[in-house]
């Protein structure tokens, strides 16, 4: 069946996300001749309220939102036969446009255990100091402060942030920084800075400050409602792309499909679930996924779509007093959302140009800590933990208002909330992401997340559970907790759920929970637990013979004019949200592309 050849460029990239835009844009700057097309099954997101204004971030993950894909995966026993949900950025722009902005960096040793030539630490903190404008502490040496990406503090203080710091730093014992992103410092309480301009109060996207801003350049292309099938080749060159219109983005369009030539390179970037199943579908991965596919296969490798990894949140929802300032009633449209948008309008300011998250710790546990904790823990802790003293367990967060778990959402009566945050960030256990076939011909996804599979995985979100509540019963702010949001505590318990008028003090005993309460907790976790929406993994940039996909300048194996660029190739896990890594790889990417095509880098 022949398919209509529509034009030819240099460059085409399947899939328009965060990393794409980078790399895209990059290339577009360095060389404005270069033809470059940007493929997105997506909608364009340019100027477009629920993406530039920060505090309507939640409202991408209604369910009835079409700026993310909700991936099913397949139910598992660890998460009490519970089929778990996790979404991926769909538009342009990718996760960058939908996420929760949350500035975080991993310690610097992450990327020199990649064990990477070219990938070290040394040769990415430049990257990292390029591509963003800090707007916090100057002269910071791993900052950097003229790049295209702000970071700020947002666009007003939230008072609930500053009382999680003052009981962290007297109850919990730790020390304050105020940046706990600078590549190495951990397990402080500091403010949480985030992705958004502290000038102009938006989003700080990859999409609108990277390629959006290049719309005087002719050859910079993006079709946008355009979902990739497969990679064309000649012999093993990859030469194209076929696509068609996508069935979400446009309904009434005409599904058949078209051909896109490639002259210099086709670039993969259609994330951790769409970079596996492309390669899949055109001919790359494991022999038996395939054959049971029907597809003939060009390559065998074997690691395409395996290596699957994420980090795992549980919210907890508590009850804030009336005079807190919450993100609530903005999320819930009362009449203080047209107040606050004048002034975001006018200034840049206002709760608009929030997230509700302004203080966290990257928190390790401490000696006490460790022994009040499951023995199942230990091993994993002397292994990876214990002498690396930059990398923290969990992220312990608060936030000014109530944010919905994925896995069981709440309808609460209007008043004002807080919610706890904590999310491993080395959890061991992994999954997979492959494309399969039902029996009518029908392509579906088969995806196994993993979540906590290894036994070791859960016990830190027990003890989060318990930690991150003393933290928040001690908070000025408390007034009790949501009790169905919370574990389904045996009847008399001490750690039943209730109401209060006000804190506990400070230095008040500590909950103390029975066999059954932590079986409560236990159960509570295994139903809740969910994605911190930090998938990665499945393109893995390792040696063919270790599952590998790519190699260090990201040529998928056994192929020629063909890459990944996007999270799919983190080998690893990173202890950060990952839109910081997504941004790393894009520019890194964007140079080993500009020296390959003999371009100057700027």
């Amino acid at each position: 069946m022949s398919h209509p050849i529509l034009s030819e460029f240099d460059i085409v990239f399947a899939g328009g996300g965060t990393t794409a835009c980078v790399v895209a844009g990059r290339l577009a700057a360095y060389d404005p001749s270069l033809k470059i097309l940007i493929l997105e099954a997506g909608q364009h997101t340019l100027n477009k309220p629920i993406h530039v204004q920060p505090y309507q971030y939640p409202f991408n993950q209604a369910p009835t939102s079409t700026t993310v894909t909700f991936h099913v995966g397949n139910p598992s026993p660890r998460l009490n036969g519970r089929a778990p949900i996790v979404p991926s950025g769909r538009c342009v722009g990718g996760a960058s446009c939908v996420n929760f902005m949350a500035y975080t960096r991993a310690p610097a040793s992450d990327y020199d255990d990649w064990a990477v030539k070219g990938w070290e630490s040394e040769k990415l903190i430049p990257l990292m100091k390029k591509l963003e404008t800090y707007e916090m502490q100057p002269d910071r040496p791993t900052h950097g402060f003229d790049g295209p990406i702000k970071v700020s503090s947002g666009g007003c203080k939230l008072g609930i942030a500053d009382e999680f710091i003052q009981v962290g730093t007297t109850y919990h014992k730790r020390q304050y920084a105020d940046d706990t992103d600078d590549l190495e410092t951990c397990n402080t309480y500091s403010p949480w800075q985030k992705y958004i301009d502290g000038t102009t109060g938006r989003r700080s996207d990859a999409a609108h400050h990277y390629v959006y801003n290049q719309a005087h350049n002719p050859n910079l292309h993006i079709w946008d409602g355009k979902r990739v099938k497969r990679i064309i080749f000649q012999d093993k060159r990859a030469v194209g792309v076929e696509f068609a219109s996508d069935p979400v983005s446009c309904p009434d369009a005409d599904q058949s499909s078209s051909i896109v030539r490639a002259s210099k390179l086709v670039v993969i970037s259609a994330g951790v679930f769409g970079s596996p199943t492309i390669l899949e579908r055109s001919g790359i991965g494991a022999e038996a996924i395939l054959k049971r596919c029907g597809i003939e296969q060009l390559v065998k490798l074997p690691g395409v779509g395996e290596n699957y990894q994420d980090h795992n949140l549980v919210f907890v929802p508590y009850l804030a007093a009336d005079e807190a300032v919450t993100m609530d009633a903005l999320w819930r449209g009362d009449s203080i959302l047209q107040e606050s948008l004048a002034e975001w309008n006018s200034n840049g300011k206002s709760l608009i140009a929030q997230n509700g998250l302004d203080s966290k710790i990257k928190w390790r546990p401490d000696d006490e800590e460790l022994k009040a904790m499951d023995p199942a823990f230990q091993p994993r802790w002397k292994e990876f933990f214990q002498d690396r003293p930059d990398k923290a367990v969990a992220i312990f967060c608060v936030f000014a208002g109530h944010v919905q778990p994925l896995s069981k959402p709440l309808v609460l009566p209007p008043r004002k909330y807080m919610c706890t945050g904590y999310y491993t960030l080395y959890p061991v256990s992994v999954g997979s992401v492959h494309m399969n076939v039902t029996e009518d011909g029908k392509e579906e996804m088969d995806f196994t997340t993993g979540f906590l599979d290894d036994p070791s995985d859960i016990v830190p979100l027990n003890f989060g559970y318990k930690k991150t509540r003393e933290l928040l019963r001690r908070m000025a702010s408390y007034r009790g907790e949501v009790a169905v949001g919370h574990p389904d505590f045996p009847e008399g318990s001490a750690a039943a759920c209730r109401e209060t008028s006000g804190p506990v003090d400070l230095y008040a005993p500590d909950i103390v929970y029975t066999t059954e309460d932590d079986e409560a907790i236990d159960r509570f976790h295994r139903d809740i637990m969910q994605t911190t929406w930090h998938s990665l993994g499945t393109c893995a940039m390792k040696p063919e013979a270790d599952q590998g996909v790519v190699d260090a300048r990201l040529n998928v194996y056994g192929v020629s004019n063909l890459k990944v660029a996007d999270m799919s190739i983190s080998p690893l896990n990173v202890g950060t949200n990952t839109y910081s890594t997504a941004l790393l790889i894009g520019e890194r990417a964007a140079m080993i592309i500009a020296e390959e095509l003999g371009i100057t880098c700027i």
